[in-house]
């Protein structure tokens, strides 16, 4: 078995395709030779993000989809060709007390970031089963699923629940020769939160993380093509953290 994965002839769908984490996740398994699909709700910022990876030589195509409407997610499914990988990234985040959260915001964050998740992995699961595949699935927790921060209870729960759903996946569907794995990311430096890590605030958040900087989204590359790829043929149920050491960090 190489040591370096190839994802030559596999398919791949990457939910919250069209920018951030998902979009780098798309660029990085088309460049290792998958057949790339980004899937999110947003066609014109899809299909640049699809034309940035045919740009570079790589296979891409964009796929419109809500994944909060789970009719809506069958059928999408149904009409592809099957998948061999699936990375499940689409999520959202509302921030605020715990005593001032609305119904609204709880459903929108737990519809999104786990009941849209289970649905897209429920169908393109049936999927590879159906059609004799063996497959690979990575789900996009959170370090936050596996401790508490202040501030963001419906995105925490929802991570927790995705980190058992993960597991409890990987269980049942283990005798079809589908894997079921998570990466669960720490803090990583984004365009959207750049501003508010360079603040004094979250300068201490930082100096409390054992590396003693932020992630950057390459650094999940390395856990990403160890699941996608055979190179993990024998894991399933596990939860990768890619944090700088922030869960093991002293109190």
């Amino acid at each position: 078995m190489a040591l370096h994965p190839s994802l030559q002839g596999r398919r791949a769908l990457v939910t919250g395709a069209s920018s951030g984490i998902g979009l780098h996740v798309a660029q990085v398994l088309a460049t290792a030779g998958a057949e790339v699909v980004l899937a999110a709700r947003r066609f014109n910022e899809l299909e640049a993000a699809a034309d940035q990876i045919r740009i570079g030589g790589g296979r891409a195509r964009a796929l419109v989809l809500d994944i909060r409407n789970p009719s809506a997610v069958a059928e999408a499914i149904a009409a592809c060709p099957p998948f061999d990988i699936l990375i499940n990234n689409a999520g959202m985040v509302r921030s605020g007390g715990a005593l001032d959260q609305a119904e609204a915001d709880w459903d929108s964050v737990l519809d999104t970031n786990l009941k849209g998740m289970f649905f897209v992995t429920q169908a393109v699961a049936r999927a590879m089963r159906e059609g004799k595949r063996a497959g690979s699935i990575v789900n996009v927790a959170s370090i936050l699923g596996l401790r508490q921060a202040g501030g963001v209870l419906p995105y925490a729960v929802s991570k927790a629940g995705v980190i058992q759903m993960t597991k409890s996946m990987a269980l049942e569907l283990a005798r079809h020769d589908i894997r079921v794995n998570a990466i669960a990311p720490g803090y990583l430096s984004t365009d959207l939160n750049r501003e508010f890590f360079e603040s004094p605030t979250g300068q201490a958040m930082i100096a409390r993380i054992p590396q003693r900087r932020l992630g950057e989204l390459e650094d999940l590359d390395g856990p990403l093509l160890l699941l996608a790829s055979d190179l993990s043929r024998y894991m399933t149920g596990s939860v990768l953290t890619v944090d700088g050491g922030h869960l093991v960090g002293s109190l």
